[in-house]
């Protein structure tokens, strides 16, 4: 979970979408690369639509982290029949509203599908589109009790430089026990420490090109 000591700062990315930048932490919540291109290729690409049932059972996704909303937006975009899912985000500290308004995603993200998704209630799972249900928690993730029977993890902590308690080997492990056998994983982070430790819990890790622009790797991890 994110630790926002102060107010976040906006900033351009490369593709041309906005981040927030934390500058006591000297961190962005997303790549200076490109904010939408992050997200549509690490989580949007590589895990959801990777693991998709391909029938009319919703998926249960964890992603760690809401952030921005961003992940959440550009999942609902792609959400259909084909790709139900029931999408349950843990955040510790909730962004205030006044400054999500002055992001520019809405650029590539219906208004309204962006509206919906920061006016949803947080402790209650709510229909934002037939085929998508977003479940905000606030909550640690460090010591709340985790959702279970998950099929795709979005962990999109920050970087373990800054936040290591976040990317230690008991995360991955409570992590692994809740997931399906043949969930899915997927993370920015591509360091050979994070992927020796996935793969020493029980997880087929593999390194799998990053978003065009950006990160050269990244890393997807397969629950057995």
């Amino acid at each position: 979970m994110r630790k926002v000591p102060t107010t976040p700062i906006i900033e351009y990315t490369e593709d041309g979408s906005t981040t927030l930048f934390i500058e006591d932490m000297n961190e962005h919540y997303h790549s200076t690369k490109g904010a939408i291109t992050e997200s549509n290729h690490i989580y949007r690409d590589c895990a959801f639509l990777h693991r998709h049932s391909g029938n009319t059972i919703p998926l249960r996704l964890l992603e760690i982290g809401f952030g921005t909303g961003l992940n959440a937006c550009v999942t609902a975009l792609v959400a259909d029949e084909k790709h139900p899912v029931h999408y349950i985000s843990l955040e510790k500290y909730p962004i205030e509203t006044e400054l999500l308004s002055q992001l520019n995603y809405q650029q590539w993200i219906d208004k309204a599908l962006f509206n919906a998704i920061h006016a949803a209630p947080w402790e209650k799972p709510i229909a934002i589109t037939p085929h998508f249900t977003l479940e905000k928690r606030q909550t640690d993730f460090l010591t709340a009790p985790l959702p279970q029977q998950i099929d795709i993890v979005y962990f999109d902590a920050f970087a373990p430089e800054k936040q290591p308690e976040m990317w230690g080997c008991e995360v991955f492990e409570k992590l692994f026990h809740a997931m399906n056998p043949g969930a899915t994983l997927t993370t920015y982070c591509a360091k050979g420490e994070i992927r020796r430790m996935l793969t020493s819990i029980g997880l087929i890790v593999e390194r799998i090109a990053g978003p065009i622009g950006g990160k050269r790797e990244i890393l997807r991890a397969i629950k057995p």
